[in-house]
């Protein structure tokens, strides 16, 4: 009775004329920045940041959530119409939805990603309902001991569950981390790796690093690709319902793409990416049926799975942060950052200091899940012509956002300069092949490991035994120790690699 309690809250906030009304604008950005190729979520909430200032909480939160998961939905429509991936989780979309295109199939693709996201976006907030309030229960458990020792597994996770080459992820972590020693010592006061420059005392602005990182670092990368790359979609697009036939195929692939989201969503750097991966492996994996058109020459499978596994994920990696306090991606690093703009502390507490708030946010993705469907089929038209816009006219546009989000945070000049360094930073960082994710990540979560590490031996008076003689804490750091000694096995770490490659 208490959750169906919680949701009816819930729901009496976020049908509010306001709230919808952000959940609206939220699906909207999310839609259009997933369609557009090379700008993602990560961007987008980072340059909308400084811009719900001066919203209120609930409503602030519910556009920026809206944003996530829409662009789920987006990035599918350029992989299917374009071959290109609006969104990274959209990569594995590419390779059956672009050829179901090329064969006069868009309509039925473009439905099975939109009936997918939605059933899966629906159970996954579902999932998110009903274990938030015994996790928060089991949170309030926690202390500082156990907080580091959390922390250290979502770094491990994030480490284990990045694509590419395992020592650039550690690469990314331990940079960071060592980002997020600069600025001013909380003990002692005094001024840490800021080389006497002021606007460093009070360390490197997230914001800042996020933008350059994600969104300059991105519009580099595009600016060094010929415009004849951008290829534009000049078919139509009719029969939108697939045919009794498709269904009967989909459904089945719905269901694990679903399962395997919800699951790996919840994990600590897993989320869309890995889940759709994850999940377009499993189909490859599975018979194929009389008649069936083979993986990568347009079988419909090869959509809705990895569509339904990534706003499962979407949806579920909201779990960690919401009842523990914790990001376990670098999207929602950046949704720490606006709810400490507005003065709420992530974790346990919001549930029960804030549940208006909470369940507003967890009923909002209901609606909103259903406004992307609403959104996305009718307006297939209008994402078409917007891809036929030349870059050359998106990309100053982009900069100049940037450039006024970050300075109206501190009206501070240096912040802009900062942007700039970190844009080209990310240019290399794509260049040498490494994922920036986990930088983010560790930037986020490092002086709050600082925190409750020091907060821990003050406790125990300098002794360092408290982390592994309290139960949870010692449970935690056995799991980080699995986790990392599975993934060096070769066996493992050969079958890691092979999961984000697909000929």
């Amino acid at each position: 009775m208490d959750l169906i309690n919680n949701l009816l809250l819930g729901f009496g906030v976020a049908f509010t004329f306001q709230n919808l009304i952000y959940a609206f604008v939220g699906c909207l950005l999310g839609t259009l920045i997933g369609v557009l190729p090379g700008i993602g979520p990560l961007a987008t909430i980072a340059m909308l940041l400084p811009a719900t200032y001066g919203l209120p909480p609930v409503a602030a939160l519910i556009m920026l959530a809206g944003i996530y998961y829409g662009a789920q939905y987006g990035g599918s429509t350029t992989a299917i119409l374009v071959n290109l991936p609006g969104e990274s989780s959209s990569v594995v979309t590419v390779l059956d939805g672009y050829q179901m295109a090329r064969k006069g199939r868009a309509g039925p693709a473009l439905a099975a990603a939109g009936l997918g996201s939605f059933f899966a976006g629906c159970v996954g907030t579902l999932i998110l309902a009903g274990f938030a309030a015994p996790l928060t229960e089991v949170a309030l458990e926690f202390g500082p001991a156990e907080y580091f020792s959390l922390m250290v597994v979502g770094l491990i996770g994030a480490v284990v569950l990045a694509s590419g080459s395992l020592l650039k992820a550690l690469s990314m972590i331990v940079l960071g981390l060592l980002l997020g020693l600069v600025g001013t010592d909380v003990n002692s006061g005094v001024a840490r790796y800021s080389f006497d420059i002021p606007e460093l005392t009070d360390g490197i602005s997230i914001l800042a690093i996020a933008m350059g990182i994600f969104g300059y670092g991105e519009i580099i990368q595009n600016l060094s690709h010929p415009d004849e790359k951008r290829e534009v979609f000049t078919g139509k697009v009719d029969h939108i319902f697939p045919t009794a036939q498709d269904f009967k195929r989909m459904l089945p692939a719905v269901l694990r793409g679903t399962t395997l989201g919800s699951a790996l969503g919840i994990l600590p750097g897993g989320g869309a990416l890995l889940s759709a991966f994850t999940a377009y492996t499993i189909e490859k994996k599975t018979k194929l049926q009389a008649g069936e058109i083979p993986f990568g020459q347009g079988n419909i499978r090869g959509v809705a799975a990895p569509e339904a596994a990534n706003n499962a994920g979407a949806q579920t990696s909201f779990i960690p942060l919401l009842t523990l306090g914790i990001p376990p991606n670098a999207v929602m690093a950046l949704m720490v950052g606006a709810m400490t703009i507005h003065n709420i502390q992530p974790g346990p507490q919001v549930m029960t200091s804030n549940p208006e708030l909470f369940w507003g946010l967890i009923a909002s993705m209901w609606i909103g899940n259903a406004m992307l469907v609403i959104l996305n089929l009718p307006l297939i038209g209008i994402w078409i012509k917007l891809l036929t816009v030349p870059y050359k006219w998106l990309f100053p546009a982009i900069v100049l956002f940037c450039a006024i989000g970050v300075y109206s945070t501190n009206n501070n000049s240096f912040d802009i300069w900062m942007v700039a360094l970190f844009g080209l930073i990310g240019y290399v960082f794509i260049k040498l092949g490494c994922e920036p994710a986990p930088l983010l990540l560790g930037l986020i979560l490092g002086p709050m490991m600082e925190e409750y590490l020091r907060r821990a031996l003050l406790i125990s008076r300098g002794e360092w035994s408290v982390f592994v003689t309290r139960p949870i804490s010692a449970s935690l750091l056995v799991v980080a120790l699995v986790l990392l000694t599975i993934v060096l096995l070769p066996a493992v770490k050969k079958k890691r690699e092979e999961a984000f490659v697909e000929d």
